[in-house]
């Protein structure tokens, strides 16, 4: 794929100028470290079960040992998969400019992993688990390592843990989302990459960052929801634009 160079040109020279940048991700960055997204993992065992079963608060409370094993099964997914060059990119343009924060929708914690140093992770993080009952995230938790009754339960309450995702029905963390908002009318750039911007409220951040007066440039395969806010779409997979991206910035600087 041959990126455009004059859309990349000043994509690069708009980084190089901005002094805070926000990079807003979704399931397209995880979907070329080839994760599924959650309706492409119910195959097998799972394709008879609706995600009202296995993704709500209601469908845990009824079946707790099925949710529990569900996301087991999607956490092995997920450990076996590596960051694309598209996190690998936004963890070096991250070391480039002046001051960066990713926002993401995804819960498999591959831009950290990549090296990315400032993340919000609106959906949660399915790597985590948290109690039931406290909302209290654990750390130490290890799938491999456990061998008692399903889900385990919190040794400060007793009560049962969870993963540590945004389930449907749920509210996305308070705090994760009015700092999302609040860097997006503050920065100076925004970077949006593989979401089709439909879930909300997170969709609106692109159009609350130019309305505070942000440039906003749009990685993706093809236009969506959020292009309407963007000032440029650079036309592609963001494993194969970000790096270009990325690397004519480094030259930029360095002239």
């Amino acid at each position: 794929m041959e990126v455009d160079p004059e859309m990349i040109e000043r994509s690069a020279g708009w980084l190089a100028e901005a002094r805070k940048v926000v990079v807003f991700t979704g399931a397209g960055v995880s979907a070329e470290s080839g994760i599924p997204t959650f309706r492409d993992a119910l195959t097998g065992l799972w394709e008879n079960y609706d995600p009202q079963q296995l993704a709500t608060p209601e469908g845990f409370l009824a079946d707790p040992k099925l949710v529990w094993e569900w996301y087991a099964y999607r956490r092995k997914l997920i450990a076996e998969t590596q960051p694309n060059p598209g996190h690998f990119a936004l963890a070096e343009l991250g070391k480039l400019v002046w001051e960066l924060t990713v926002v993401t929708q995804n819960v498999d914690g591959l831009h950290r992993k990549a090296g990315s140093r400032k993340v919000i992770e609106l959906h949660g993080n399915i790597t985590r688990v948290k109690c039931w009952r406290g909302d209290t995230v654990v750390e130490d938790w290890d799938d491999r390592s456990w061998a008692g009754d399903l889900p385990p339960r919190c040794k400060l309450c007793g009560d049962m843990l969870r993963p540590d995702v945004v389930w449907f029905g749920e509210s996305l963390p308070e705090q994760e989302l009015a700092e999302a908002f609040r860097l997006a009318q503050e920065c100076d750039l925004m970077l949006v990459v593989g979401t089709s911007g439909l879930v909300q409220p997170s969709a609106s951040l692109p159009a609350a960052a130019r309305q505070a007066g942000a440039r906003v440039v749009e990685v993706n395969r093809e236009p969506g929801e959020i292009t309407p806010s963007a000032h440029l779409l650079l036309k592609g997979k963001s494993g194969e634009v970000l790096p270009v991206l990325v690397n004519r910035l480094k030259r930029l600087l360095e002239e």
